[in-house]
């Protein structure tokens, strides 16, 4: 039999445009998976973890194969339909498969390319037993005087090119460790178990037992009682016990723990645990209303008509999580899974509190708040979901049964391999896209390419659905249905218009609260209700001005003023992170009379407790939720009534679900309606009607104030009217008019470049290349709002093509004009950006 020689090529973890090839050791052979990761050389001297695309016996013909250094994994973390979605988002999002796979895999689960080794924590213990070689002992040397080397620096000092044989060799010795790069981030939980003896099995023995510790040890009597009250709650067949959870209800557990363990009667043990919470299943079983089995009815005959996606499109409070439970669990009684998406972290909390009810630990949750090690186990949770459970007796380790995902638009990358549903609730929500870095994807348009790929179902739910959804389902091409009422009868909150213009002219107003507004905050605290105030800004005043010039204090590396935040008393830019102290005085003229313009949510909290001095008030924006459970607990506390009034941004807008807010109050919807984009009016609705849909939840109809010096406008006529049909007819008009979605794609591509000349000359080049080729499809060169961001100038050209123009074709030209501007010297430091239907 001859020898067979196999390569593979490989993804890197980097922005090129082709795969690489590498060839396997013959003793590997045998080994080597598509889906696994390999550490391969790349470039000079950088190791990188890469993913194995393809095995095959075909040497490149461009340049001689280096071998691949190790296997890190017995088996595959990454599936071919996995692989199939990130192809179709590299080709549709024009971005590299590399930059997919550093979006799709969860850090501990990459190795990046800088590679540096430190002593291993307990190396001075293996010491002793280890035999070094020479180089070994110099390499251990200097790492106790340095304690980091970088290869380099290895190769230095051994004098030798090639060091990743010695590397390895002391790293399976136990001497040192590849520090974050080559050391895997994951690190396996480890949690010490109680579990009772053999010999004390039954009653008999356990009362004999009871007995003597009374006499002689109460403390360990009390262990014991600790041991089985928890065994009891744990489950039925749980023959032991967290060894911390007994410590938590015992003072002085620990030596009382050591005691029986002497005795023979507890037994230690360590095995590996699962950092995700387990849920209960409560063995709810969903009942819908007549609206609500009509709605699923119709939704599942449009799937057995040949409809894969369908769109629901229910108001606030009409019931849409009863009907995505319903179609869960039937999805879930025939053995597949389910992917439910959700814009927003700040969503999952409640949504997981209502779905663990249901379906107990089926129910995995994952988003980027989660730190590596949850976000790995999560992927090996669903790596492992599809293989029979270990049963009890064979293993320790823990189990687990994934079938139920709930996350945010990354939930969307995690390794299914049988996949019957996707839901994605708040469909329109601009959330789901992916601004930076690339791939600029949105997650709802891949998540029906997913599906596409599991031959599986896709219910798309909001109550504004964004236009694109809506004429897709007016089109045909999406299943529709609608629920028009709120659950239980329910009413529509009563919304009321302030308009401010008119109560500033009789000198009403009261800082930025109308009359209207004070008055009804006021009512809703006496009847010991709840309030949400929404205000598109956060910090606490939008900018800093001079009284006597009009100078404000801008970001020294950004084209934008800087907002004022008070709480740490900083000047601070939301686009690059600057932060500055306010100054004293104008730099411009020296005047010291500087005076707040505008406000955002920091302020209004601020405000509101002079007014409302008895309320209990929080705020709800970036600036308070950047810890993990941030959102959690706001939410938590609003909902055990310890919050009064409630005042965010966007998030506060979003799906949410609270029973005794009767009051919503939205501050000022004149700064989203005068958006320069054509999405302002569609997304100005959509976040009015989203955040109306707080009030009157569960008891009694709610009210909404709009404060706006336009009450005439109509998109505020269009959500007093809750006229979601107006809208979207006129949006459909003006888009067909001035070619926009859905009648056109847009593609924008964005140059970056330090230089401002070369910026503009590059754009104007590029733009001119282009128009050949697409004519009056090409718009600009044109500076957006913000122009210099971090100190690089950026400047854009969109591309307008007809739906049902070849979009292959275009992105293929489109590539070949940028390969072309590439390879102009003068423009080869220029970065181009690229985004496909940019939001």
């Amino acid at each position: 039999m001859s020898r067979v020689t196999l390569f593979v090529d490989v993804i890197l973890p980097l922005s090129v445009p082709n795969l690489y090839t590498y060839r396997v050791p013959y003793d590997w052979n045998d080994s080597i998976a598509v889906g696994q990761r390999v550490v391969v050389q790349f470039g000079k001297g950088k190791l990188y973890s890469a993913l194995v695309r393809r095995v095959h016996e075909v040497p490149p013909k461009q340049y001689a194969a280096k071998y691949i250094e190790s296997i890190l994994d017995e088996f595959p973390v990454v599936n071919e339909k996995q692989f199939a979605l990130w192809e179709w988002m590299s080709g549709y999002y024009m971005c590299t498969i590399g930059d997919v796979m550093i979006a799709a895999l969860p850090g501990g689960l990459r190795l990046s390319s800088e590679t540096k080794l430190i002593l291993h924590q307990d190396y001075k213990e293996k010491l002793p037993v280890t035999d070094l070689s020479d180089k070994e002992f110099l390499i251990l040397d200097a790492l106790e005087l340095r304690d980091v080397l970088s290869l380099n620096d290895v190769s230095a000092i051994v004098e030798q090119k090639t060091v990743y044989p010695l590397i390895k060799s002391m790293i399976e010795k136990g001497i040192v460790v590849i520090q974050e790069e080559l050391k895997e981030r994951y690190k396996p939980k480890i949690e010490t178990f109680v579990a009772l003896a053999g010999a004390y099995d039954s009653e008999e023995q356990l009362k004999i037992l009871f007995d003597q510790l009374e006499k002689k040890a109460g403390k360990q009597l009390d262990v014991l009682m600790a041991f089985i009250k928890l065994s009891e709650r744990y489950s039925k067949n749980k023959k032991e016990v967290k060894k911390k959870d007994i410590v938590k209800m015992v003072d002085g557990a620990d030596a009382a723990i050591k005691g029986l363990v002497k005795k023979n009667v507890l037994e230690l043990y360590e095995a590996e645990v699962g950092r995700l919470t387990a849920f209960e299943n409560e063995n709810k079983v969903t009942q819908l209303n007549d609206i609500q089995q009509q709605t699923f009815d119709l939704i599942n005959k449009q799937y057995i008509e040949g409809k894969k996606v369908a769109l629901l499109h229910g108001v606030t409070s009409s019931g849409k999580t009863e009907i995505y439970v319903k179609m869960i669990e039937e999805v879930l009684a025939e053995g597949k899974q389910v992917l439910y998406l959700l814009p927003e972290i700040a969503l999952t909390t409640q949504i997981i509190n209502r779905l663990k009810k249901y379906f107990g630990e089926a129910v995995g949750v994952y988003h980027s708040k989660f730190n590596e090690n949850e976000r790995v186990e999560v992927w090996k949770n669903v790596i492992n979901a599809s293989n029979e459970k270990r049963s009890t007796a064979n293993s320790q380790q823990p189990t687990t049964n994934i079938q139920l995902i709930i996350g945010a638009r990354s939930a969307l990358f995690l390794p299914f391999d049988n996949l019957g549903l996707i839901i994605v609730d708040e469909e329109h929500d601009s959330s789901f896209k992916q601004y930076d870095p690339a791939p600029r994807y949105n997650a709802r348009d891949s998540a029906i390419f997913l599906a596409h790929i599991h031959k599986a179902k896709t219910l798309l739910g909001s109550a504004t659905p964004s236009v694109e959804s809506c004429f897709n389902a007016q089109e045909g091409k999406y299943g529709f249905a609608e629920m028009k009422q709120r659950f239980g009868g329910i009413q529509m909150p009563e919304i009321l218009i302030a308009d401010v213009k008119e109560a500033s002219k009789r000198k009403e107003m009261k800082s930025h609260f109308s009359p209207m507004l004070l008055d009804h905050i006021a009512l809703a605290l006496q009847n010991k209700e709840q309030v949400i105030l929404f205000q598109n800004r956060r910090g606490f005043a939008p900018q800093l001005e001079c009284d006597m010039c009009a100078w404000v204090p801008q970001c020294t590396n950004c084209d934008v003023s800087l907002t004022y935040h008070k709480n740490t008393n900083q000047l601070r830019c939301h686009y690059c992170g600057y932060s500055v102290k306010p100054p004293t005085k104008c730099a411009a003229c020296g005047d010291t009379n500087i005076k707040m313009k505008g406000f955002g949510t920091e302020k209004i909290e601020e405000e509101l407790a002079i007014f409302y001095p008895a309320a209990k008030i929080a705020r709800m924006d970036l600036d308070t939720t950047r810890s993990k459970f941030a959102h959690q607990h706001i939410i938590q506390d609003f909902e055990d009534g310890n919050i009064d009034i409630l005042v965010g941004t966007q998030m506060v807008t979003k799906g949410l679900d609270f029973d005794n807010v009767s009051m919503v109050g939205i501050l000022n919807a004149d700064s989203m309606l005068n958006f320069p984009d054509f999405r302002a009016f569609e997304r100005s609705y959509q976040l009015m009607a989203q955040v109306s849909g707080r009030a009157g939840r569960k008891n009694k109809r709610g009210k909404v104030i709009i404060q706006t010096h336009n009450p005439d406008h109509s998109i505020i006529q269009n959500v007093w009217n809750n006229d979601y049909l107006s809208m979207y007819t006129n949006q459909l008009l003006d888009r067909k008019n001035f070619h926009y979605p859905p009648y056109y794609r847009l593609i924008e591509i964005t140059l970056i470049h330090k230089d401002l000349d070369l910026v503009n000359a590059s754009s104007k080049f590029l733009a001119d290349q282009l128009k050949l080729h697409f004519a009056k499809r090409v718009l600009g060169p044109e500076f957006p709002l913000v122009s210099r961001i971090r100190n690089l100038y950026h400047k854009n050209i969109l591309l307008k093509v007809e739906r049902e123009a070849s979009v292959v074709q275009v992105k293929k030209i489109l590539n070949e004009m940028i390969t072309m501007f590439k390879n102009d010297t003068t423009f080869k430091p220029v970065r181009i950006q690229l985004d496909v239907d940019p939001m």
